[in-house]
């Protein structure tokens, strides 16, 4: 890869994977917080936040579906337009997530108990998925800038309104949680509250940016027309609906590993937090990638874009092998800062390191799968990320785990082999070029 093109890739993708890592340095910490007050504790936590990255998850899609079209336009030479997605987004994020948010909370306890039958850790998990919902609204929102920022090649924007928001969050969610500054107590709940007020916090920055530096992109000057209101939509329900399955998924392998006991569901918890701050720095190359095709595509340049997503999956997997080192020789000191049980650690040593191998070889599929949603193809991203999660991996994880007693290790080895799957069939996809011929 040219030191050109890695300057390229840097510029766009370093403040996107500052702000993935600032995310998942949040998690840690709150798992680290949460972590204190004991397993329960943790495994409630868990449990709402998997149902809530579920209700998230039906709006996800607005991020990729503003980027994407942004990116074109910009690609195009039509920077008057460029808000004209982000105006639809917002639109969305009220007509949409609200409603999503209420029917979510009327359902709680009915959904929490789905996952953990254990009364103490369902109290907590209901606790903790009502605060968190309450934000839905502004979770959406705050997808549509990321979206707006990302596609005008000025992430660094992104990048400083989320390590705002995240100091925010751990500041006030420890103040909730340990009840210090004369706020009460809320224990476990409190990392919820503190999570919700963030993202409030955050959108209002967000307006009070965007209102000053986008409103000659046409940044809230007219209503959202039909045709950018059909373009996001189009696709952003796919993409949105990809991400649902996925939540449901994961919501899912919780509600499996709950069959096996509840110390492997605390260990769980812990293991994909840990995993989400080595696979978003991937996701961040991702997001870069989105933005580079799509504009290459609209500056009529396929074979600009083409190369743009092969080369970004090189630099993908140099970074998430350098991440993944630790994780593989230190085990027990990483599961040390979360896991205050011997045995639980004892339990997660494996998969850990599985976990830390699994993203080297997911880097491609990664990389790829939001360079084709740059592309528009986010119909192909949605049927083959599914199939692989619902036709493979879960009915073999049901059958490993609770089934035939192989624990959790079993189940993370055995996502070693889907990631390796997925990236094949990415890889396959990005190949046949047939991508180039979507219009948005």
């Amino acid at each position: 890869m040219q030191p050109e093109r890695i300057r390229r890739v840097s510029s766009l993708a370093l403040p996107i994977m500052g702000g993935m890592l600032s995310q998942s340095l949040l998690n840690l910490v709150d798992a680290a917080m949460v972590g204190s007050l004991g397993e329960v504790a943790l495994a409630g936590v868990g449990v709402g936040a998997y149902i809530n990255f579920l209700a998230v998850s039906m709006i996800m899609g607005l991020s990729s579906g503003v980027q994407a079209i942004v990116a074109r336009r910009v690609g195009q030479g039509r920077s008057d337009l460029c808000a004209q997605p982000l105006n639809v987004g917002l639109l969305c994020a009220l007509l949409i997530a609200l409603p999503i948010s209420l029917l979510f909370y009327a359902f709680s306890p009915w959904l929490v108990a789905l996952i953990s039958s254990e009364p103490a850790v369902t109290e907590v998990g209901v606790a903790y998925f009502d605060a968190r919902i309450m934000a839905l609204s502004a979770v959406a929102m705050n997808f549509s800038f990321r979206g707006y920022w990302n596609g005008t090649h000025r992430s660094s924007t992104y990048l400083k309104v989320i390590l705002v928001m995240h100091a925010a969050n751990i500041l006030i969610s420890y103040a909730l949680i340990f009840g210090a500054f004369g706020l009460p107590r809320l224990d476990a709940a409190g990392a919820g509250w503190g999570t919700s007020i963030a993202m409030v916090l955050g959108s209002l920055l967000y307006f009070s940016i965007t209102t000053r530096k986008a409103r000659e992109h046409g940044f809230l000057r007219t209503l959202p027309d039909r045709t950018t209101l059909r373009s996001v939509l189009r696709l952003a329900i796919p993409n949105s609906l990809q991400q649902m399955l996925f939540a449901l998924g994961i919501t899912l392998l919780f509600w499996i590993i709950a069959r096996i006991g509840t110390e492997e569901l605390a260990v769980a918890h812990v293991l994909i937090n840990l995993a989400l701050f080595l696979i978003l720095p991937g996701v961040g190359l991702g997001m870069a990638a989105t933005t580079l095709v799509s504009k290459s595509l609209g500056a009529n340049e396929p074979d600009e874009a083409y190369r743009w997503g092969w080369d970004v999956v090189r630099l993908a997997v140099v970074v998430l092998l350098v991440l993944g080192i630790p994780f593989w020789l230190f085990p027990d000191a990483v599961l040390s800062l979360f896991l205050h049980n011997e045995a639980a650690r004892a339990i997660g040593h494996l998969p850990l390191q599985l976990t830390a191998a699994g993203m080297v070889l997911d880097a491609t599929a990664i990389v790829l799968t939001q360079a084709l949603l740059g592309a528009g193809a986010n119909r192909t991203v949605m049927r083959i990320s599914a199939s692989v999660q619902w036709l493979l991996f879960l009915p073999l994880a049901w059958l490993l785990g609770p089934v035939l007693g192989y624990g959790l290790s079993a189940i993370w080895a055995l996502q070693l082999g889907q990631r390796a799957l997925s990236s094949l069939l990415f890889a396959s996809i990005w190949r046949q070029r047939q991508w180039i011929s979507i219009r948005i």
